[in-house]
């Protein structure tokens, strides 16, 4: 068997059933080695990684029903495309491995199971590589961080931090304000940049001692409507 066979689709003119079981049989399992692999480096939960396990044959499989009609294609993208508003907004990592297994499912789903292998496998150790390896890391690029602080209503916040934010960040952009507890209290939000996160104590420390020690929260920025 030359290499070239290997990589030819599976299928003919019209699907057999055992072209189709050889495709789910296939797509199953690379589809869980590949959630197996991808869940050393991305955080999330059980439930994510059985359907990352489960996108390969499900995308395979729609392909190999749609098999050339156009209107069905159309039909099934048009429902593929209401998941979106019904799911949660996902971190870079996962969306990724995402589009990964339904790069993959649609190889399956052509009958071009070694692709699909490749695409799978290939793809999660190179994932699994860069996240190990010390690359696209520079200082320049440190993590955005929300910064909550709760001041007494008495307190004239305009610029009354700047001059703890001039020695801690590298940069610090207003977000909002926003009463609390009945309105006796404001809440600053900032989208800030640390020079170091290692003062991170000693910066919170500091901001301790202008708001009166009430409530400060150093909190991962995420870009949504809603930062108060």
């Amino acid at each position: 068997m030359s290499i070239n066979t290997i990589f030819n689709s599976i299928y003919t003119s019209s699907v057999t059933a055992e072209q189709f079981f050889a495709m789910a049989g296939v797509s199953l399992l690379f589809g869980f080695l590949y959630a197996f692999l991808i869940s050393f480096r991305i955080r999330s939960t059980k439930r994510f990684f059985t359907v990352t396990a489960l996108i390969p044959f499900v995308v395979a499989s729609v392909i190999t029903f749609v098999n050339g009609n156009i209107g069905a294609g159309v039909a099934i993208g048009g429902a593929f495309s209401l998941i979106r508003f019904r799911s949660a907004q996902g971190s870079a990592d996962e969306i990724a491995s995402i589009f990964i297994a339904m790069g993959a499912g649609i190889a399956f789903g052509m009958g071009y199971l070694a692709y699909g292998v490749l695409i799978l496998v290939c793809l999660s150790l190179l994932f699994i590589l860069l996240s190990t390896l010390p690359v696209f890391e520079h200082k320049r690029f440190t993590q955005e961080n929300l910064l909550r602080i709760t001041i007494p209503e008495s307190l004239e916040y305009q610029n009354v931090f700047d001059d703890i934010f001039d020695r801690y960040l590298l940069s610090c952009e207003n977000v909002g304000v926003k009463t609390t507890a009945m309105g006796s209290m404001f809440r600053l939000s900032y989208k800030i940049r640390m020079k170091d996160t290692a003062q991170q104590k000693s910066f919170v420390d500091e901001l301790r001692t202008k708001n009166g020690n009430l409530e400060i929260a150093v909190l991962p920025f995420v870009e949504t409507e809603n930062q108060l």
